[in-house]
């Protein structure tokens, strides 16, 4: 046997031992949502506290949103993100492309309120911030689970 045969050999051995991306088992997707879902909720809800420690209010309407709040709703948002994916996935040939989209769409659309209710400049600025940042944290996990 030369070196060059040994190679093959070892490269091939090499190829079956390590799964490749289509092999690969996956997580399924309702666990995905909800590990992103709670990672999501968890940074969120520290990100809230940790702005409402520096001074800003999150008074809508002379009602502050408690903490439980921001969990809850960041929650949500993934289970409503992982949901449509599924079904973006049994009914759409292009899920990843017509995912992105709806998910870009929804949280723009989640952020006017974050805009129009408060009084507070500083308020409406940290809403809008946290609610992108549970976008960034959710969306991009949800979307390797999409199919095309």
């Amino acid at each position: 046997m030369s070196l060059i045969d040994t190679t093959t050999t070892i490269d091939r051995t090499a190829r079956l031992a390590a799964p490749s991306a289509a092999i690969r088992p996956t997580r399924s997707l309702r666990r995905t949502t909800v590990v992103s879902g709670l990672a999501s909720a968890a940074i969120t809800t520290a990100g809230a506290a940790a702005v409402h420690a520096a001074g800003v209010s999150f008074a809508i309407g002379g009602e502050v949103i408690p903490l439980a709040g921001f969990a809850q709703m960041t929650f949500l948002g993934a289970v409503i993100g992982g949901v449509l994916l599924a079904v973006l996935n049994r009914r759409s040939p292009s899920a990843r492309r017509r995912f992105l989209q709806i998910a870009t769409t929804l949280t723009a659309l989640s952020c006017v309120p974050s805009i129009a209710w408060p009084d507070d400049i500083a308020t409406k600025l940290s809403l809008v911030a946290l609610h992108v940042l549970a976008a960034v944290i959710v969306v991009p996990v949800l979307v390797r689970h999409a199919r095309d």
